[in-house]
Order: C-alpha cells, then structure tokens, then sequence
C-alpha cells in the first residue's frame, strides 16, 4: 500500500495492522471507519482498550482472563473443582464452554511447548498447575491442547511430571482433526470430544 497523505492516518494504519492477522489494506478499512465515530464514541472506544490493559486481571488459581483476581469459573461453587481441564489460551476456555458439556474448572497454559519459537517449560504456567495438583484434591487433570506436535509434545510434559500422583490423566478424544485449534472446532465435535476422553496412558506414549 502506498505511502497515505496524511502521517496521522498512516500512524493509525500502521498500529492496527501491528495486530495478528490484519493487513495493511484491512487496517486501512478499520481505520478510516474509526474515523467516522462520534466524539463520545471515540471515548468509549479508547477508554475500553485502555481498561483492557490496565484493569484486567489474570486468575490467580488458572490464569483466565477475569475482571477479579478469581475468575467466575472458578468462584463457582456448582464447578467441580476435582477436575481440571488444560488449555492453551482462553479462547479455548470459550470454545468449551460453549459446548455445555464440562463443568470441572480450568488451567490456562498460556501456549504450548515450541522449541522452534523459543517457547520451553519455563515460559508457561506448569509450575502453578503441577501445585494445584499437587496442593489441592484434584483427582482429573484433562489434556484439551492443539492436536499439533508441538501440543502433543506438551502434553506428554506434563503426563511425565504427574506420573508420581495419583491424580488421572486424560485426554479429549481425537474427533479433533489432527492439525486443529480448539477454537476453531465445532460445538458438537469437541464436546463429543470432552465426553469421549480417554485415560492418556491408552496412547503409549512412550
């Protein structure tokens, strides 16, 4: 896209198109209709961004995104605390939830073991997961990570880490195709998924 005739414009479209999966052409769209907003639009559209990044909180017990310092999952006394499921980021929180079908609380890793992307084991929240496990009664921890290998290689981390508990480890049934994000499944597939997990040691994955 060629240079625009305004640099305030072109500053606006350069930020926006910082963000994943919006091109220059698309941020150009956003921005010249972000123009178009009232006054008093314009206020709430910035002050939402700016609460966004001051005002939100990462769950202390599974690391969702939350108004509070618990989330409302897990403040949930109708949960089953005795279950937790593990997930990449809370877009696969929202997936599941949609399904209906889970009502056990959650662990959000905040990715997956990438050795290619510089992303290892200290880079995410295994420590506060395997202190959950370890420190509260949890007697299910359910492995819902991407079906790459990268997702699968977390996965067998963290079964490796948990093999002195007692705690059972299972796994979303592969309805899932393989190559999938979470997010990006259908309700039913992945709560079929949810219902259909099987014990991880069923794998051999040795």
């Amino acid at each position: 896209m060629n240079t625009l005739s305004s640099k305030i414009l072109q500053n606006a479209v350069n930020e926006i198109s910082r963000l994943p999966g919006i091109g220059k052409r698309t941020a150009l769209r956003l921005a010249l209709s972000i123009l178009k907003y009232s006054n008093d639009e314009m206020d709430d559209f910035v002050k939402a961004f700016v609460s966004l990044k001051n005002d939100i909180y990462f769950c202390k017990l599974c690391h969702n995104i939350s108004d509070t310092e618990i989330c409302p999952i897990c403040q949930d006394s109708r949960r089953d605390k005795s279950i937790v499921c593990v997930v990449q980021d809370i877009r696969d929180i929202i997936a599941i939830e949609n399904t209906r079908q889970y009502r056990g609380v959650y662990h959000v890793l905040g990715g997956i073991i990438s050795p290619m992307d510089g992303v290892g084991p200290d880079d995410l929240n295994f420590k506060s997961l395997f202190e959950r496990i370890q420190n509260m009664d949890i007697q299910e921890v359910v492995l819902a990570l991407p079906t790459t290998i990268e997702g699968d290689t977390t996965n067998y981390y963290i079964y490796k880490n948990m093999e002195s508990s007692n705690v059972h480890v299972s796994i979303i049934a592969r309805g899932i195709a393989v190559g999938d994000e979470l997010e990006y499944a259908d309700e039913v597939t992945l709560g079929r998924s949810l219902i259909n997990r099987v014990d991880f040691e069923q794998l051999s994955v040795k």
